[in-house]
């Protein structure tokens, strides 16, 4: 059986995944076999597994740093919001359908458990150290008879908990106290040390405090992370983009449609590893400006986002836009630039069929049962229509890869496909091409698309040579820098925590 350590926060976003990202690459650095796990997820941002099944993106990344391939079972319960108090629930990978909050917590809760249990077991057989991530805060003391994130999962892994606190937040003192204070003695016992995160300043200003927090919780604080502003690693949570801070004023600026319903936002994250590229989210309500493309991301509901589209008049300013610039749809984005999204059973939304903005002549719909979760491998045609034939046409015959999770299917009228099917399912049941090209936009339903490097790289060289501006070649800055951040991140957690603390509570206690 693994030795366990599971990393509990005080509140969402404390710190939590990339705690337990660092603890990854450290372990497996020393040489030990690692792995992550979260019992349950709620998030947008999912990846396709190898298994073709869905998980949490911070998942994902904690597999990097552990340099091992992502599992379902390292993520087997995953939740995936879709408003009104409903999610679409996922179980080792696999949808089994939409659920309210009550029904789930109430009717599915052993059965959620059971399939947990069995994808830690699963683990458990297969690795030397599990490093496992709660949700939220472990002290929502009004839902610990339905918890199956927290410390129920610390007691059925036998395994000690760090718990980590956000200081830039403000309260971080309170907000340990009152976790420790918060939980009955049966789960503090758990509680084995604290961490405090995204510190700036003078640390002798806040020792007073750490000593005080001993004294409270009588467990060790192993000390203070400070915030590293270079540390560039993928966000989960949407609300990140809130206080995200986007570089600006560069050579080249790519505006970003911030959807209501977005969603695999992460598709955008290797443009802000380029140094000439800025990113420009655009809200419903904002202007889109002076840009040089306009990025559609995926979204958990194309018909509702369509709709706030045309009821703000952004979808007129894009429409705009795309006589002078690229336009460029990814997944619920490829739907949107339809012409039509057909939805007569109101799968979607209320709204049913909508007008889309037909910049590519495409038809969209929701009819098919069941989604799509796969991973993908396609080719770029030679064949390609409007401004991708011109953007692409250096690397045509290359390979692709990404991921498909959606549930619409798309048909051609008079636009020509972006990519050529090797693998996986693409516009529909067909499995033969994906995405759509005409005029200046196009658009596919592989994510991760601009993860391939080539892909990424001839989009930006053709807006670069377009704007007077040298193209680049050379290695991807967005591994390279991945990596880095890793590695950096595991450094940084060596440095300022107390390991010989958190070598006992995973090999001694």
């Amino acid at each position: 059986m693994a030795k366990c350590i599971m990393v509990q926060g005080t509140s969402s976003n404390a710190g939590k995944s990339m705690l337990v990202a660092a603890l990854c690459r450290i372990y497996k650095n020393r040489g030990y076999n690692v792995a992550p796990f979260k019992s349950q997820n709620m998030s947008l941002n999912s990846y396709t597994t190898k298994e073709n099944g869905e998980i949490g993106i911070a998942q994902m990344l904690q597999a990097e740093a552990a340099m091992i391939e992502p599992s379902i079972h390292m993520n087997p319960i995953l939740l995936k919001p879709k408003g009104d108090f409903t999610s679409n629930v996922i179980i080792q990978g696999k949808s089994i359908g939409d659920m309210n909050f009550y029904d789930y917590q109430h009717k599915y809760h052993d059965t959620a458990l059971k399939a947990i249990h069995e994808s830690f077991e699963i683990l458990s057989d297969k690795y030397d150290i599990i490093v496992i991530e709660g949700a939220g805060s472990p002290a929502e003391i009004n839902m610990r008879k339905q918890d199956i994130a927290n410390m129920e999962i610390a007691h059925m892994a036998d395994a000690n908990v760090i718990l980590i606190a956000d200081i830039e937040m403000g309260g971080v003192f309170a907000a340990i106290a009152g976790t420790y204070v918060l939980l009955d003695d049966y789960d503090r016992s758990r509680l084995k040390a604290t961490v405090i995160n995204k510190f700036r300043g003078n640390l002798d200003i806040l020792k007073p405090g750490l000593d005080r927090i001993e004294e409270i919780t009588g467990e060790p604080v192993l000390g203070v992370l400070p915030y590293d502003e270079t540390l560039r690693l993928p966000e989960e949570d949407s609300a990140s983009l809130t206080t995200h801070v986007f570089a600006q004023d560069r050579d080249i600026t790519i505006a970003v449609i911030r959807l209501p319903k977005i969603a695999n936002f992460t598709d955008i994250d290797p443009f802000e590893y380029e140094s000439d590229v800025a990113l420009k989210m655009i809200g419903v309500n904002d202007e889109i400006g002076d840009v040089d493309a306009i990025i559609i991301p995926g979204t958990r509901n194309s018909t509702e986002d369509m709709f706030a589209l045309h009821e703000s008049g952004l979808a007129k300013q894009i429409i705009e836009k795309s006589s002078e610039i690229p336009i460029v749809g990814i997944c619920g984005g490829l739907q949107i630039l339809s012409n039509v999204i057909y939805d007569e059973d109101q799968r979607e939304s209320k709204h049913g069929t909508i007008e889309g903005l037909g910049l590519l002549d495409i038809e969209s719909s929701f009819s098919r049962e069941g989604k799509i979760v796969t991973q993908s491998v396609a080719t770029i045609p030679d064949n390609l229509d409007g401004i991708a034939g011109e953007i692409f046409k250096n690397i045509a015959g290359e390979e692709v890869t990404g991921y498909e999770i959606h549930e619409g299917t798309t048909e051609l009228l008079n636009s020509t496909p972006l990519l050529d099917i090797k693998k996986g399912q693409g516009n529909n049941d067909d499995g033969l091409i994906d995405g759509a090209s005409n005029g200046n936009a196009f658009a596919t339903y592989f994510h991760g698309i601009f993860h391939n490097y080539n892909f990424r790289r001839e989009f930006l060289n053709y807006i670069r040579v377009k704007k007077g501006l040298e193209a680049k070649c050379g290695e991807d800055p967005y591994e390279t820098q991945k990596d880095y951040s890793l590695n950096r991140l595991a450094e940084i957690v060596e440095e300022h925590l107390d390991m010989d603390v958190i070598d006992r509570l995973i090999f001694e206690e």
